[in-house]
């Protein structure tokens, strides 16, 4: 099994790439290298540099591999349709650009929706026809990516949004043909909706092209599923703890990833609010640690 472990600026508690709470992206180069990871996604387009030249450099100092990007935006909303597709190619362009190979589409979170993360079963649901037309859209960037910068797409389940509940994954996955959509599994995306990611490990292995490692806390969890709070403020009570001291199996996690002979990334996704965590390259050196102790190497 040959599986390499990275990171992403979202663990220093990057979202959106304007966000006047932002560390400096050369910061977060060099603590996740200082870490210990060989890799790191892009974050949300326009953090990095966009201009090749000046991001190789910089990546090639710290000796770090670009993984991947996310493309977390409105797939939900027919008028944000522009902004998705501004996203989607500047992303792509990107990771083309260094020889990334995961593109990871996420649904970002909608009005309707935050208020039901984690309660699928209150959760409002979309008519035929605006599903439709959803699923179409994702289709769309997913054979984008697919075709015309040969990426690998994955589609990632996300609290707060329209694809967050194993049934609306599952759905998706049924309607959209594998060749252009593979999944990019969250296990704690997954935990956070209600359902077990190593059950759905199991079932949809050969579709996975790419993990999101993230634990959570389920004391907190508990408590702002109760409490109806909204998916940042969560982060911000540490609803995304440090791996190993929430509810996802992490060692079964490995053994499903080891029996399919799972072969590339698998990165660390500590979601956290950048001005309220402490200490995000201790944590990310925790993260690393704990890994390596249950034989990730």
């Amino acid at each position: 099994m040959t599986i390499r472990i990275g990171n992403a600026p979202c663990s220093w508690g990057v979202e959106f790439a304007q966000d006047p709470r932002n560390p400096q992206w050369q910061d977060v180069l060099s603590q996740c290298a200082a870490a210990g990871y060989k890799g790191i996604e892009l974050g949300p387009v326009g953090f990095m540099p966009e201009d090749p030249a000046i991001l190789s450099e910089a990546l090639a100092q710290h000796d770090l591999e670009l993984i991947g990007g996310v493309v977390f935006r409105a797939y939900h909303d027919p008028d944000k349709w522009d902004d998705v597709l501004d996203g989607t190619h500047r992303t792509c362009k990107a990771l083309q650009a260094h020889g990334a190979q995961h593109l990871v589409l996420i649904d970002s979170i909608s009005e309707r929706r935050a208020p039901t993360a984690g309660r699928a079963a209150e959760a409002e649901q979309m008519d035929v026809e605006e599903w439709k037309a959803y699923r179409d859209r994702i289709a769309e960037t997913a054979r984008i990516g697919t075709e015309e910068y040969g990426l690998t797409v994955g589609i990632h389940a996300h609290a707060g949004g329209f694809i967050d509940f194993e049934p609306e994954l599952e759905r998706l996955l049924d309607e959209v043909d594998e060749s252009i959509l593979k999944i990019c599994f969250d296990t704690g995306h997954h935990s956070y909706a209600g359902f077990d990611p190593v059950a759905f490990m199991k079932r949809h292995i050969d579709r996975i092209s790419y993990v999101h490692f993230k634990d959570i806390d389920p004391k907190v969890k508990a408590d702002v599923i109760a409490k109806r709070t909204g998916f940042y403020d969560a982060c911000g009570q540490g609803i995304f703890c440090n791996l190993g001291d929430g509810d996802v199996d992490f060692p079964a996690v490995r053994q499903v990833l080891l029996d399919a002979n799972f072969q590339g990334w698998c990165t660390v996704e500590q979601d956290c609010d950048p001005l309220l965590d402490p200490d995000p390259i201790g944590d990310a050196k925790l993260n690393r640690e704990y890994l390596e102790s249950i034989g990730f190497s």
